[in-house]
């Protein structure tokens, strides 16, 4: 018995109207890094749905669907030269499939930034890696109160656009 192909993946820009499916995928995904944390109080798991539908209709963002369910979700915003991209959300029986690394370039190349920035907690490894592979290189390590630092990222994006 041979494994079902895998839907087809799709990304398209964010709307309000995906904030319900977005906040149940984010807050699955990010269950696997409260564990490696060891604590559940962090913003992607404790955010309201009010607070979500703020953060897309203020923001820009990205979601990803195979076939007609949502299975990742980006959010970004411009400042100036700089993209600051967060809340990178994959469903966890979907990951490893390349929707980070499709969501990251949709987000990139739907941005008219020079430069863009992410991070990601120091024990997340496979985070790092992934940011890695896509060509985010580490630019700072600023350290927490729990004994791990938050790890940023950098891409030079003019780079990427030639």
């Amino acid at each position: 018995m041979s494994a079902s192909p895998s839907p087809q993946i799709t990304v398209r820009r964010i709307t309000r109207e995906d904030a319900g499916e977005v906040l149940t995928v984010q807050r699955a995904a990010f269950m696997s890094e409260a564990l490696i944390y060891g604590s559940v109080d962090m913003p992607p798991l404790t955010q309201t749905l009010e607070q979500l539908e703020t953060e897309i209709a203020e923001n820009d963002g990205w979601v990803a669907h195979a076939g007609t369910r949502l299975v990742g979700a980006l959010r970004a915003i411009q400042d100036g030269e700089l993209l600051l991209i967060g809340r990178i959300a994959i469903a966890p029986d979907m990951q490893g499939e390349g929707i980070g690394r499709a969501l990251l370039e949709a987000a990139e190349q739907g941005s008219t930034a020079a430069e863009a920035e992410l991070f990601t907690g120091s024990l997340s490894e496979a985070n790092i890696r992934l940011y890695e592979r896509c060509g985010y290189a580490e630019s700072q390590r600023v350290p927490q109160d729990d004994g791990t630092e938050q790890v940023f990222l950098r891409k030079d994006l003019r780079a990427s656009r030639h």
